[in-house]
C-alpha cells in the first residue's frame, strides 16, 4: 500500500518498488509499452525497482541531445555563422552541457520535478535562455560570436519547445512506474501504538502510490503495540531493523518515538545511523509546530528530517559517472605501471600476482577486493588479522615498495569499474582488522557510519596522513573522523582535491609498511 509524497525534491532518493506490469489506460500507456522494455533493460535491478539515478541521467542526457540536434539542424537549415563544423560542434556541446547543468539548478532533475511537466515549461525557458543569453555575451566578449540572431532565436524556440514536448509522455510514464509500484520509496514505521497507527491513516488518505509501506517494527509486545497496526503487520524489533534493511533494500524510515523520549530514540539512531537511507520523524503528533519550512512534507504529513542519504540521486549520478570516466581513464594510463609491477611480484616471489581479500564495502557488505600480492604466498593474512609493521619479515622485497607506494592497490581501479568501489571514500577494511588488539568496530562507535557510501582507493584520510598502520585506537579514531568529515562534505570539487592531492601525499610513504 503506498500514497504520495510532495516533498522537497533533493527529499526524493530512492530506488524501490513493488512488482507489477503497466496497465493500459489509454492509448499513450500502450505507446509507451516500448520504452517500459528498454527500462526493464536498462534502468532495473534484480527486484524490477527503477533506479533514479539511472532515469535522471538519462532525462538529462535526452535533453542535451535534443539542444545539439536542434542547433546542428538550426545551423544547417540557415547556413548561419560560424561555418566551421567543428565551431558548430564544440558551441553546440558547450550549450547543451550549460543548459543541463541549469536546469539542475533550477530543481528540474528530481522525480518529483518531473511528475509536473506543466510547471517544468517554466523552468525549461528559464534556463534555456540564461544559457543563450550567456553564450552569446561570451562570444561577443571573445569575438566568436556563436550564432547569428536568427539563428540563436530559432535554436531557443526549438530547444525549449522540444524539451518541454518530452516532459509529458515523461511525466506520463513515471506515473505508470508509479502506479506499478517500481517507482515508489521502500518504507517502514519505527516505533508502533497509536502514533504509528495515526500515521499510517494519514499517509493513506492521500490515495497514491508513491511510499509503500513495508511494516513496522516495535520492541513493544502488549496492548500498546498490536502485531497488527492499521492493518500492516510487526516485522520485528529494533535490533532486528539493520539487517531488515539491507536485505529488503529499505529507502525511508520514519520513526514515530516521539522527541521527547531522547533515551529511547538515541538507542534507535545507534541502529540506524550506520544505513544508508533517509530517517525521518514524523511531527504528526507533536504538539511543537515550527516553520513550514522547517518540515518535509510526505502527503500532508508533516516531516523533521533526522538523517538523510550521503547523496541525492544527482550527486549518485555525478559520483558514478567521476568513477567510472576518471577511473577507466587512470586504469588505462596505469597500465605500463601495473604491468611492470606484475612482472616484479612474479621474478621476487613464487604465488599468484593478484591477491583478493574479503572487506567491508557500501551498506556494510562484503566485496573482494583486488591488490598486488605484497606478502609470501604461504604467509599472507586474508583477513589481515595481523597488522603489518615495519620490516614485518611476511612481506616480500618488491612488497616493501610498492606497499610503501601504495601500487598494491592499483588493482582495486579493478572494483571501481566494476562498481564496487569509488575512486574517493572511506578505505575498505578487512574483515578482522584490528587498532591494537582490538577489532575496529569496537574502538568507534561510529564506525559503521563509513559505509554509508562506497570505499575508495583513496580518501580525506590518506591525504591528511591518516594512511597505513593503525596500531593504536587514537590512529583508527582519526580515521574514521576523517572519512565521516568527507561523507558530510562530499562534493565533486572536494573528490578531483583529493584525487590529485593522492600522489603527492603517497611520495611520503609515512606509516606504509
Amino acid at each position: 500500500m503506498a500514497i504520495l509524497s510532495h516533498e522537497h525534491p533533493d527529499d526524493l532518493t530512492g530506488d524501490a518498488g513493488a512488482y507489477g506490469s503497466f496497465r493500459s489506460r489509454a492509448p499513450l500507456s500502450r505507446g509507451l509499452a516500448s520504452i517500459s522494455r528498454v527500462i526493464d533493460g536498462a534502468f532495473s535491478d534484480k527486484r524490477r525497482n527503477v533506479s533514479r539515478p539511472k532515469l535522471l541521467f538519462a532525462t538529462s542526457f535526452f535533453d542535451a541531445t535534443i539542444i545539439i540536434a536542434t542547433g546542428v539542424l538550426t545551423f544547417a537549415t540557415l547556413g548561419a555563422e560560424p561555418k566551421s563544423g567543428f565551431a558548430i560542434a564544440v558551441w553546440s556541446i558547450l550549450i547543451a552541457l550549460a543548459t543541463t547543468l541549469e536546469l539542475r539548478r533550477n530543481w528540474s532533475y528530481s522525480i518529483q520535478a518531473l511528475r509536473q511537466p506543466v510547471e517544468q515549461i517554466g523552468k525549461i525557458a528559464k534556463s534555456v535562455l540564461i544559457v543563450f543569453c550567456a553564450a552569446t555575451g561570451a562570444g561577443y566578449l571573445l569575438g566568436v560570436p556563436p550564432f547569428t540572431s536568427t539563428t540563436g532565436l530559432v535554436w531557443l524556440a526549438a530547444s525549449i519547445a522540444l524539451i518541454s514536448a518530452v516532459r509529458f509522455p515523461l511525466a506520463h510514464l513515471l506515473e505508470e512506474l508509479t502506479d506499478t509500484g517500481r517507482l515508489v520509496r521502500r518504507t517502514i514505521i519505527v516505533g508502533g501504538g497509536p502514533d504509528a497507527e495515526a500515521l499510517i491513516s494519514a499517509l493513506m488518505e492521500d490515495g497514491r502510490k508513491e511510499v509503500a509501506i513495508l511494516g513496522v517494527f516495535d520492541d513493544r509486545y502488549d496492548e500498546r503495540s498490536a502485531a497488527s497496526i492499521a492493518g500492516f503487520p510487526k516485522l520485528g524489533t529494533f535490533d532486528q531493523l539493520p539487517d531488515y534493511c539491507r536485505r529488503e533494500a529499505v529507502d525511508l524510515m520514519i520513526v514515530t518515538v516521539p522527541i521527547t523520549a531522547e533515551k529511547r530514540l538515541l538507542q534507535i539512531l545507534q541502529l540506524l545511523f550506520a544505513l544508508p537511507v533517509d530517517i525521518k520523524i514524523s511531527a504528526l503528533s507533536s504538539k511543537l509546530r515550527l516553520s513550514t519550512k522547517s518540515y518535509s512534507f510526505i502527503g500532508r504529513v508533516p516531516m523533521l528530517a533526522l538523517m538523510d542519504r550521503p547523496l541525492t540521486d544527482w550527486d549518485r549520478v555525478i559520483k558514478n559517472l567521476e568513477d567510472r570516466v576518471i577511473g577507466l581513464l587512470l586504469f588505462l594510463l596505469a597500465a605500463p605501471i601495473m604491468a611492470a609491477t606484475a612482472i616484479a611480484i612474479r621474478l621476487d616471489s613464487k604465488g599468484p600476482i593478484l591477491f583478493k581479500q574479503r572487506r567491508f564495502g557500501f551498506n556494510n557488505e562484503l566485496i573482494e577486493v583486488y591488490k598486488f600480492r605484497s606478502m609470501y604466498t604461504d604467509k599472507s593474512d586474508a583477513t589481515a588479522s595481523k597488522l603489518v609493521t615495519k620490516d614485518d619479515p611476511r612481506v616480500t622485497p618488491v612488497g616493501r615498495f610498492i606497499r610503501r607506494t601504495s601500487l598494491d592497490e592499483l588493482p582495486q581501479l579493478i572494483n571501481v569499474i566494476k562498481g564496487e568501489m569509488s575512486l574517493v571514500g572511506p578505505r575498505p577494511h578487512a574483515t578482522e582488522a584490528k587498532a591494537s588488539s582490538d577489532l575496529y568496530q569496537t574502538v568507534v562507535a561510529e564506525y559503521f557510519a563509513r559505509h554509508r557510501v562506497k570505499p575508495g582507493v583513496t580518501g580525506w584520510a590518506q591525504i591528511n596522513g591518516w594512511r597505513g598502520e593503525t596500531d593504536t585506537h587514537e590512529k583508527i579514531q582519526r580515521r574514521v573522523d576523517a572519512d565521516l568529515h568527507y561523507i558530510d562534505n562530499w562534493s565533486l570539487l572536494l573528490d578531483l582535491y583529493i584525487i590529485a592531492a593522492t600522489p603527492f601525499a603517497l611520495l611520503s610513504g609515512k606509516n606504509a609498511y
